[in-house]
């Protein structure tokens, strides 16, 4: 099967990640940021370090202990390197081009036909701009590329957990109070480590009330299957970003899989050394029958791309094609489409995928 000409949806992208090096360059240019290397050599050495490995020594699948082969002398967190990403964004035409150039990739790397783009809380010099100028910037890309490439898009507000639960709640107010046809939902991100799933309760709470959907990463950092439960029973979310250490517990796969919850799962991470693990983890969840839907997470920093992931699971993995075309229109059930444009997604996969052979 041709993966580059299958169609795809992909629901778990953060927007900064999608960042071309190239127009990071052109950015900090103009904006004069002092960095330690060029931003081509920084995004090449792109390399998050693990948290304390003593928190993973008895799961199910081993998880790495040591650095790997490939791992750069110099290493780059994914967070700097956003942070410094986020610096150079100026004004709604950075904004609109960067969101414009995220489904451009996607649309030519990849053939996805629609994308779901997560976008964090406004920095201070986004807050001059104010919500509603930014995210009617990010809207005018999408519409862009409606245009263009004939993708459909929806956004994710992201919650930090790194924030308190008042300042999510603060956030999420902001979010409900300025409602947006393109904004569908809000996701919950950053180190599961560093803030549990039931401290943005209240925030989780108030966007459901406004109709907003809901997912979260979880089951990525803890080494534990009780947050996805979490996310699920108190969040209210209707799909989960992640969730590979939902296999350390049988109860909680029996249930996701009798329910069939989609979970958004990545081969490729910024953690090099993880890489073998997430790809067992991934290949587990399969074999016991999850619904598992690939996506590309931060795809301009690993870097990687929709159609790379579904190579990975077709040759590294041993996918067979039929699974991988299921895994495709799983895409669509779980996208956060109104109801008649998601119909007609797929009705389009179906005879793209028909023609396909």
């Amino acid at each position: 099967m041709n993966l580059a000409a299958l169609p795809k949806v992909d629901l778990h992208c953060h927007l900064i990640g999608t960042v071309r090096a190239s127009t990071f360059a052109e950015l900090a240019r103009r904006e004069k940021l002092d960095l330690p290397d060029p931003p081509e050599r920084i995004y090449a050495q792109v390399n998050s370090l693990p948290p304390d490995p003593k928190l993973y020594l008895d799961t199910r699948i081993p998880v790495p202990q040591g650095r790997s082969a490939d791992e750069p002398e110099v290493s780059y967190s994914l967070f700097q390197v956003s942070s410094w990403v986020l610096q150079t964004l100026r004004d709604a035409d950075d904004l609109t081009r960067i969101t414009y150039e995220a489904f451009e990739a996607a649309h030519r790397t990849s053939n996805t036909l629609h994308l779901e783009l997560s976008f964090d809380a406004l920095t201070e010099h986004q807050r001059k701009l104010g919500y509603a100028t930014v995210v009617e910037a990010y809207a005018e890309g999408i519409r862009m590329a409606e245009r263009d490439f004939g993708m459909t898009g929806r956004l994710i507000a992201a919650v930090d957990r790194s924030r308190s639960g008042e300042e999510a709640l603060e956030w999420v107010r902001t979010v409900v109070e300025h409602p947006h046809e393109y904004v569908a939902g809000i996701g919950l991100d950053n180190l599961e480590t560093a803030g549990p799933p039931e401290r943005f309760a209240a925030a989780f709470r108030l966007a459901g009330e406004a109709g907003l959907r809901r997912t979260a990463h979880s089951s990525e950092h803890a080494p534990v299957a009780v947050n996805t439960v979490t996310c699920l029973d108190v969040l209210g979310c209707d799909r989960i970003d992640h969730g590979y250490f939902v296999l350390e517990d049988d109860e909680v796969v029996a249930r996701v899989r009798d329910e069939q919850v989609p979970f958004t799962v990545i081969s490729t991470t910024s953690r090099r050394s993880w890489r073998p693990w997430r790809r067992a983890s991934i290949a587990a969840m399969i074999e016991a029958g999850l619904n598992v839907i690939p996506a590309s997470d931060d795809p301009g920093m690993f870097p990687t791309s929709l159609a790379e992931e579904y190579r990975i699971l077709s040759e590294d993995l041993g996918v067979p094609d039929e699974r991988l075309r299921a895994m495709a229109l799983a895409g669509v059930e779980a996208c956060w489409l109104p109801e008649p444009e998601k119909a007609a997604l797929r009705r389009r996969f179906e005879a793209e995928l028909a023609a396909a052979g």
